[in-house]
């Protein structure tokens, strides 16, 4: 490889990571705003006495976000797996509430 390309190589690595950085920043606020208003549910439903899983809304949303997922070029699957992990987080902090 010439010292062309490999400074060009180097320049499109750096924008790359550049770019994985920036989002996964967006990631993590995003998750962050996301469990805030999840918390929220939570203590909702422990003043109601109602369950901290909701089974037909995660169904649900499992199927939404595939079907987004498509859409986005994404793996549908792998985004059925990130939702479920979000959704047992979210039912272990609604279940602290309900002690």
């Amino acid at each position: 490889m010439t010292e062309d390309a490999i400074t060009r190589a180097e320049t499109l690595l750096k924008e790359h990571r550049d770019s994985i950085d920036r989002l996964d920043a967006i990631l993590v606020f995003t998750l962050a705003e996301r469990f805030k208003h999840t918390q929220a549910v939570g203590v909702l439903k422990a003043h109601h006495d109602l369950p901290p899983s909701d089974p037909a809304r995660e169904e649900t949303q499992i199927a939404r976000l595939k079907d987004l997922a498509e859409r986005a070029d994404l793996d549908p699957d792998f985004a059925a797996k990130f939702l479920n992990f979000i959704i047992q987080e979210v039912i272990q902090h609604h279940r602290k509430h309900q002690s």
